[in-house]
Protein backbone atom coordinates (compact mmCIF):
# COMPACT_ATOMS: atom_id res chain seq x y z
CA UNK A 1 0.00 0.00 0.00
CA UNK A 2 1.00 3.37 -0.43
CA UNK A 3 0.52 6.50 1.01
CA UNK A 4 2.29 8.99 -0.93
CA UNK A 5 1.25 8.06 -4.36
CA UNK A 6 -2.25 9.20 -3.01
CA UNK A 7 -1.31 12.36 -1.37
CA UNK A 8 -0.78 14.30 -5.11
CA UNK A 9 -4.17 14.00 -5.86
CA UNK A 10 -5.82 14.75 -2.77
CA UNK A 11 -3.94 17.74 -2.65
CA UNK A 12 -5.29 19.08 -5.86
CA UNK A 13 -8.79 18.37 -4.77
CA UNK A 14 -8.96 19.54 -1.29
CA UNK A 15 -7.50 22.93 -3.51
CA UNK A 16 -10.34 22.54 -5.11
CA UNK A 17 -12.56 21.81 -2.00
CA UNK A 18 -13.90 18.39 -3.40
CA UNK A 19 -12.98 16.25 -0.37
CA UNK A 20 -15.74 17.01 1.55
CA UNK A 21 -18.82 14.76 0.19
CA UNK A 22 -20.87 12.01 1.68
CA UNK A 23 -19.81 9.57 -0.25
CA UNK A 24 -15.96 9.98 0.63
CA UNK A 25 -17.43 10.09 4.35
CA UNK A 26 -19.55 6.54 3.37
CA UNK A 27 -16.77 5.05 1.70
CA UNK A 28 -14.12 5.76 4.60
CA UNK A 29 -15.98 4.88 7.28
CA UNK A 30 -16.53 1.35 5.64
CA UNK A 31 -12.94 0.38 4.32
CA UNK A 32 -11.29 1.61 7.65
CA UNK A 33 -12.43 -1.39 10.01
CA UNK A 34 -12.60 -3.27 7.03
CA UNK A 35 -8.47 -2.86 6.51
CA UNK A 36 -7.57 -3.79 9.68
CA UNK A 37 -10.08 -7.08 10.01
CA UNK A 38 -8.19 -7.55 6.43
CA UNK A 39 -4.65 -7.34 7.53
CA UNK A 40 -5.46 -9.83 11.10
CA UNK A 41 -7.16 -12.71 8.41
CA UNK A 42 -3.79 -11.80 6.30
CA UNK A 43 -1.53 -12.86 9.05
CA UNK A 44 -3.10 -15.55 10.66
CA UNK A 45 -5.18 -17.03 8.08
CA UNK A 46 -4.81 -16.49 4.49
CA UNK A 47 -1.44 -18.22 1.96
CA UNK A 48 0.76 -16.46 -0.20
CA UNK A 49 1.10 -14.28 -3.67
CA UNK A 50 -0.54 -16.97 -5.85
CA UNK A 51 -3.67 -16.65 -4.25
CA UNK A 52 -3.06 -12.69 -4.08
CA UNK A 53 -2.70 -13.02 -7.92
CA UNK A 54 -5.77 -15.31 -8.48
CA UNK A 55 -8.11 -12.82 -5.88
CA UNK A 56 -7.08 -9.79 -7.96
CA UNK A 57 -7.54 -11.41 -11.69
CA UNK A 58 -11.07 -12.83 -10.64
CA UNK A 59 -12.23 -9.03 -8.96
CA UNK A 60 -10.74 -6.76 -11.88
CA UNK A 61 -11.00 -8.75 -15.06
CA UNK A 62 -14.61 -8.95 -15.46
CA UNK A 63 -15.76 -6.04 -13.54
CA UNK A 64 -13.40 -3.85 -16.29
CA UNK A 65 -15.24 -5.68 -18.92
CA UNK A 66 -18.22 -5.42 -17.41
CA UNK A 67 -17.70 -1.25 -16.76
CA UNK A 68 -16.72 -0.85 -20.94
CA UNK A 69 -19.29 -2.85 -22.25
CA UNK A 70 -21.93 -0.95 -19.99
CA UNK A 71 -20.23 2.02 -21.25
CA UNK A 72 -20.25 1.02 -25.34
CA UNK A 73 -23.98 -0.44 -25.15
CA UNK A 74 -26.13 1.61 -22.47
CA UNK A 75 -28.64 -0.19 -21.38
CA UNK A 76 -31.80 0.90 -22.96
CA UNK A 77 -34.22 0.29 -20.18
CA UNK A 78 -34.22 2.74 -16.93
CA UNK A 79 -30.75 3.38 -15.55
CA UNK A 80 -30.52 2.01 -12.62
CA UNK A 81 -30.79 4.21 -9.13
CA UNK A 82 -27.33 4.30 -7.07
CA UNK A 83 -26.62 2.29 -4.76
CA UNK A 84 -28.15 3.29 -1.53
CA UNK A 85 -25.63 4.78 1.50
CA UNK A 86 -25.79 1.64 3.65
CA UNK A 87 -25.36 -0.32 0.31
CA UNK A 88 -21.77 1.81 -0.89
CA UNK A 89 -20.73 1.66 2.76
CA UNK A 90 -21.01 -2.44 3.57
CA UNK A 91 -19.79 -2.17 -0.22
CA UNK A 92 -16.53 -0.47 1.05
CA UNK A 93 -16.20 -2.47 4.47
CA UNK A 94 -15.98 -6.09 2.32
CA UNK A 95 -13.78 -3.75 -0.41
CA UNK A 96 -11.54 -2.74 2.93
CA UNK A 97 -11.09 -6.18 4.19
CA UNK A 98 -9.82 -7.74 0.55
CA UNK A 99 -7.64 -4.63 0.40
CA UNK A 100 -6.44 -5.49 3.95
CA UNK A 101 -5.97 -9.33 3.12
CA UNK A 102 -3.76 -8.88 -0.01
CA UNK A 103 -2.79 -4.95 -0.30
CA UNK A 104 -5.24 -4.16 -3.30
CA UNK A 105 -6.17 -0.63 -3.38
CA UNK A 106 -9.79 -0.41 -2.77
CA UNK A 107 -10.32 2.80 -5.48
CA UNK A 108 -9.42 0.21 -8.40
CA UNK A 109 -12.64 -2.15 -7.10
CA UNK A 110 -14.90 0.42 -5.64
CA UNK A 111 -14.67 2.87 -8.61
CA UNK A 112 -15.38 0.24 -11.84
CA UNK A 113 -18.69 -0.93 -9.41
CA UNK A 114 -19.78 2.89 -8.30
CA UNK A 115 -19.43 4.41 -12.04
CA UNK A 116 -20.71 0.78 -13.39
CA UNK A 117 -23.62 2.06 -11.12
CA UNK A 118 -24.19 5.24 -13.11
CA UNK A 119 -22.44 7.79 -10.79
CA UNK A 120 -20.21 9.88 -12.08
CA UNK A 121 -16.25 9.34 -12.43
CA UNK A 122 -15.49 13.02 -11.19
CA UNK A 123 -17.50 12.07 -7.56
CA UNK A 124 -16.56 8.50 -7.49
CA UNK A 125 -12.85 9.04 -8.21
CA UNK A 126 -12.23 11.72 -5.40
CA UNK A 127 -14.07 9.72 -2.93
CA UNK A 128 -12.25 6.69 -3.78
CA UNK A 129 -8.99 7.69 -3.78
CA UNK A 130 -9.64 9.52 0.03
CA UNK A 131 -10.85 6.32 1.04
CA UNK A 132 -8.25 3.90 -0.23
CA UNK A 133 -5.14 6.95 0.99
CA UNK A 134 -7.00 6.34 4.43
CA UNK A 135 -7.12 2.67 3.97
CA UNK A 136 -3.64 2.43 3.13
CA UNK A 137 -2.40 4.65 6.07
CA UNK A 138 -4.46 2.37 8.42
CA UNK A 139 -3.04 -1.00 6.68
CA UNK A 140 0.32 0.11 7.28
CA UNK A 141 -0.23 0.61 10.91
CA UNK A 142 -1.82 -2.30 11.04
CA UNK A 143 1.39 -4.25 9.69
CA UNK A 144 3.43 -2.52 11.54
CA UNK A 145 1.88 -3.48 15.01
CA UNK A 146 0.74 -6.79 14.01
CA UNK A 147 4.70 -7.55 13.32
CA UNK A 148 5.45 -7.20 16.92
CA UNK A 149 3.34 -9.97 18.02
CA UNK A 150 3.36 -12.29 14.69
CA UNK A 151 5.78 -14.02 13.00
CA UNK A 152 7.25 -14.12 9.34
CA UNK A 153 7.63 -11.47 6.96
CA UNK A 154 4.77 -9.26 8.18
CA UNK A 155 6.43 -5.58 8.53
CA UNK A 156 5.77 -3.10 5.68
CA UNK A 157 8.41 -2.58 3.15
CA UNK A 158 9.15 1.53 3.85
CA UNK A 159 11.87 1.08 1.17
CA UNK A 160 9.44 -0.29 -1.62
CA UNK A 161 6.71 1.71 -0.27
CA UNK A 162 8.00 5.27 -0.46
CA UNK A 163 9.54 4.23 -4.28
CA UNK A 164 6.33 3.07 -5.41
CA UNK A 165 4.58 6.20 -3.65
CA UNK A 166 6.95 8.72 -5.11
CA UNK A 167 5.97 7.71 -8.69
CA UNK A 168 2.08 7.70 -7.51
CA UNK A 169 2.52 10.95 -6.02
CA UNK A 170 3.45 12.90 -9.22
CA UNK A 171 0.70 10.51 -11.19
CA UNK A 172 -2.00 11.05 -9.44
CA UNK A 173 -1.42 14.81 -9.14
CA UNK A 174 -1.35 15.13 -12.92
CA UNK A 175 -4.14 13.18 -13.47
CA UNK A 176 -6.60 15.12 -11.16
CA UNK A 177 -5.42 18.39 -12.75
CA UNK A 178 -6.07 16.21 -16.58
CA UNK A 179 -9.69 14.70 -14.75
CA UNK A 180 -11.71 17.57 -15.21
CA UNK A 181 -10.15 18.07 -19.16
CA UNK A 182 -11.40 14.75 -20.62
CA UNK A 183 -14.67 13.52 -21.38
CA UNK A 184 -17.18 11.66 -18.44
CA UNK A 185 -17.28 8.41 -21.86
CA UNK A 186 -13.48 8.37 -22.45
CA UNK A 187 -13.00 8.15 -18.31
CA UNK A 188 -15.35 5.10 -18.47
CA UNK A 189 -13.35 3.31 -20.87
CA UNK A 190 -10.05 4.01 -19.62
CA UNK A 191 -11.47 2.83 -15.88
CA UNK A 192 -12.63 -0.02 -17.19
CA UNK A 193 -10.11 -1.08 -19.78
CA UNK A 194 -7.14 -0.44 -17.13
CA UNK A 195 -9.10 -2.48 -14.44
CA UNK A 196 -9.46 -5.85 -17.18
CA UNK A 197 -6.29 -5.31 -18.24
CA UNK A 198 -4.59 -5.30 -14.75
CA UNK A 199 -6.90 -8.71 -13.82
CA UNK A 200 -5.16 -10.27 -17.20
CA UNK A 201 -1.21 -9.49 -15.91
CA UNK A 202 -1.85 -10.80 -12.53
CA UNK A 203 -3.69 -14.15 -14.45
CA UNK A 204 -1.01 -14.51 -16.20
CA UNK A 205 1.68 -14.13 -12.91
CA UNK A 206 -0.44 -16.55 -11.23
CA UNK A 207 0.04 -18.79 -13.96
CA UNK A 208 3.93 -18.84 -14.25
Amino acid sequence: MTVRGHRGALLRYRREGLLNSPLTRRLVVGTLPGVVIGAVVRVFAVPGANVFRLLVAVLLTPLGLWLVIRTIRPARATPAAEPSPRTITGLALLVGIVGGVYGIGGGSILGPVLVGQGMPVTQVARAALASTFATSVAGAASFALLSLTGSGDIAPDWYLGFACGLGGLIGGYLGAHLQPRLPETALRLLLGALAAALGVFYAVQSLR
